[in-house]
């Protein structure tokens, strides 16, 4: 099963991720971390992410680029939760050295959408950015509308397509597949 998590920023989706993740997994499970820290909130909110998970039998990965090289040290006949898109996004698309790689969301989209096929569960967390009225600059812009791309691509290849604001999951696609894992872990 491939289950999209979105929604705002701290929200709760990591949480709900990480129970989806684990619901569904018949093996080994893997937590993809994509994050690359750039200050102390950033190493806070990994450090916290990964007290959530302590006990919970995942096998931390770190891939922040190249997504799809995280498959060369892991079993493809496991769970995945990946988190986050986000992060991949800014990684690959801002690398470092004042460049942009304005090419990043349609290769992380398609990078991304192999990973679902090659896999044979996997969660992914994205950050709903892209809906308020603010007027951002170029590049910042450019970085939204690519992280909307993204996850319009991955809501059409995931079984599950839910949204959570403030611990409350919304819906949007698989329905019936989706009622089955939320009795078995909500």
């Amino acid at each position: 099963m491939r289950i999209l998590v979105s929604g705002g920023c701290k929200n709760g989706k990591s949480y709900i991720a990480q129970r989806l993740a684990k619901g569904q997994a018949k093996g080994r499970l893997y937590y993809v971390a994509t994050m690359r820290p750039c200050d102390n909130e950033d190493i806070e909110r990994i450090e916290r992410h990964r007290r959530e998970r302590e006990g919970w039998g995942f096998d931390t990965v770190e891939q922040p680029v190249d997504i799809n090289k995280c498959l060369d040290s892991c079993d493809t006949d496991a769970s995945f939760l990946l988190d986050s898109t986000t992060a991949l996004l800014a990684n690959e698309m801002f690398p470092g050295s004042d460049s942009v790689n304005m090419d990043a969301p349609a290769r992380v989209a398609g990078e991304l959408v192999s990973l679902c096929q090659q896999v044979r569960d996997i969660v992914i967390v994205s950050d709903y950015i892209y809906s308020d009225a603010i007027l951002y600059d170029e590049l910042t812009d450019a970085y939204r509308r690519g992280l909307a791309y993204i996850d319009r691509t991955l809501a059409a290849v995931c079984d599950v397509v839910l949204e959570v604001a403030f611990g409350s999951i919304t819906l949007h696609k698989g329905g019936e597949v989706f009622s089955a894992l939320y009795e078995k872990v909500l």
